[in-house]
C-alpha cells in the first residue's frame, strides 16, 4: 500500500512542476505587458514603437467613424485615444 501512495505523491509533484516551468515564466515577461505595434487595454488603445535605434515611423491610425489619419511616432508607447474610437494603427511604411 505505501508504494502507490508514494508513487501517486511523487508524480503529483512532477506534473505542478512542469505545469509551473511551463506556465511561469511566459505570464511574467514584460514584453506581455506593451506588446510592440498596435494594442488595446480596457479602455485606451496604444502603439508601441519598438526600436533600439531611436527612430521615429509614421502609422496610419484607422478611426471609428471618422476619417484615418497619419501620426509620427517615437520609440516606446504612445496613447492613440480611446479604445471606443481608434479601431488599429500600423507602420506606413516610411520614417520621420
Amino acid at each position: 500500500m505505501r508504494v502507490p501512495r508514494l508513487l501517486t505523491g511523487t508524480l503529483g509533484s512532477v506534473a505542478l512542476t512542469l505545469a509551473f516551468l511551463a506556465g511561469g515564466p511566459a505570464t511574467a515577461t514584460p514584453a506581455a505587458a506593451d506588446p510592440c505595434g498596435f494594442y488595446e487595454t480596457g479602455s485606451d488603445a496604444y502603439y508601441n514603437h519598438c526600436t533600439s535605434d531611436g527612430s521615429h515611423v509614421v502609422i496610419r491610425v484607422q478611426v471609428a467613424l471618422a476619417a484615418d489619419y497619419d501620426r509620427c511616432v517615437g520609440p516606446g508607447r504612445t496613447w492613440l485615444g480611446t479604445a471606443k474610437k481608434i479601431q488599429g494603427a500600423y507602420y506606413a511604411g516610411r520614417t520621420c
